[in-house]
């Protein structure tokens, strides 16, 4: 892509009401412009990221043989009138008439769909177990929209609902999607910490948050330091408390073990037995032509939320540092001196090399070297290779690794090859 046609409007201002890095640093890369109080335009560079952070849930989701759909935004009343959540659900449902009076709100959540679809087509044991998941966006009116999509109105949610035929079916498939979630943030470049938690509205008895460390979370969390280096297995027995629920003196981490850190809510994962099923009379029959209402369960990522959390978790003062799996590009190509003919010769010879096998933007703007290297920083794509007229005549070119920031000189060849062997470490292998 080349970044005179890439729709990517930068900017140098930290915006007034931004409050967290992920908040400015999104305004201030363009990948997000403002409509109204938490609602965002999502813009090419944040898009890029988003479809990369789907791709691996949706990997994950397809692994333990849940089934994707699309459940629609907008739901008629009369099924949260069936399962009794209308009217305890608060104002943070957008509740809305269509032009025959009809009574609609805006989908929060989509377990009363589920378990529409569920009892409209499985009438059988031998339909069970059954798991949906999709990938769709959501609103729910907060009161107090904040920290720009972290904590906004609109967002975008993976949302997966599970149907078993007993308890121990249910748990089987609780433990498959936590091993899941597990797998999907470490494919992220997260470190997740799963936290025992309430079910809330969503109501159950088993419920699970996975959290991540970043000092702008709104949460404190207590840990044993084991949980950043465990196995996924481990992580199932070793959980993190809350501030709320943490004691001192109830406490089994030995003091050199425990720490503490701030913490953002990016998954949650609840059971909820026939709550729903029972409600809305979602039964199967079993062998016996008895009525069996389904155990089931309620599995979310905040997908938009995910975004901004790993920014939160991956900066520095100078900009956005992704980790490779979700970059909205691998490298930046950097020709400093596009008036330079040697420069543009060398920069479009590795742009033509790479095209097809690399994701790569390629600045090749006229504007001054200053507001280029600021740019990809700001940007913070994993590699950033950088040609300049100082270089140039010896051959060589300039290799970056954004996170560690350093910088090796190589030839051409060197370089081409590198990313061509999918090798990106600047020294030999």
């Amino acid at each position: 892509m080349l970044f005179s046609n890439f729709f990517a409007p930068t900017s140098k201002d930290v915006p007034a009401n931004a409050e967290i890095a992920s908040h400015v640093l999104m305004l201030r890369s363009g990948m997000i412009s403002q409509t109204a109080s938490g609602i965002y335009c999502w813009l090419p560079l944040a898009v890029r990221v988003m479809e990369k952070i789907e791709k691996i849930i949706c990997e994950e989701q397809d692994r333990i043989g849940a089934q994707k759909v699309y459940f629609t935004t907008v739901q008629p009343v009369s099924l949260w009138i069936e399962s009794g959540r209308y009217d305890s659900y608060g104002k943070e449902m957008l509740r809305l008439k269509d032009r025959k009076d009809n009574d609609f709100l805006y989908s929060p959540t989509n377990e009363e769909q589920a378990t529409d679809v569920f009892r409209k087509y499985v009438k059988s044991y031998r339909g069970l177990p059954v798991m949906f998941y999709q990938i769709h966006w959501k609103f729910r009116d907060e009161i107090r929209p904040r920290f720009g999509v972290m904590r906004g109105r609109e967002f975008l949610m993976k949302d997966g609902y599970s149907f078993d035929i007993d308890f121990a079916g249910a748990k089987k498939t609780y433990d498959a999607v936590f091993r899941s979630y597990v797998r999907t943030f470490r494919r992220l470049g997260l470190t997740p910490i799963p936290v025992q938690a309430d079910s809330g509205a969503m109501g159950g008895n088993m419920s699970h948050e996975f959290q991540i460390l970043a000092a702008t979370g709104e949460s404190t969390l207590y840990y044993d330091k084991k949980l950043l280096t465990t196995s996924d297995d481990e992580l199932m027995t070793i959980f993190a408390a809350t501030d709320e629920k943490f004691d001192h003196k109830t406490c089994q981490v030995s003091e050199k073990d425990l720490m503490s850190s701030k913490g953002i809510e990016v998954g949650h994962i609840f059971y909820f037995g026939t709550k729903y099923s029972k409600s809305m009379g979602a039964f199967v029959l079993n062998k016996n032509g008895e009525k069996i209402y389904p155990e089931m369960g309620s599995y979310g990522i905040g997908v938009s939320r995910l975004v901004a959390a790993i920014i939160e978790s991956s900066h520095d003062d100078r900009g956005i540092i992704w980790p490779e799996s979700v970059a909205p590009f691998d490298l930046t190509l950097l020709n400093l001196h596009p008036r330079d003919d040697r420069c543009t010769i060398a920069a479009e010879k590795i742009y033509e090399t790479f095209c097809g096998h690399q994701e790569v933007l390629y600045d090749n703007r006229d504007v001054s070297v200053g507001e280029k290297l600021a740019d990809a920083d700001l940007m913070g794509m994993p590699w950033q290779i950088i040609i300049g007229s100082s270089n140039i005549g010896d051959g060589l070119v300039e290799l970056k690794n954004r996170k560690t920031k350093e910088i090796v000189k190589m030839s051409l060849e060197n370089v081409i090859g590198k990313f061509m062997s999918k090798c990106y470490c600047p020294q030999n292998c």
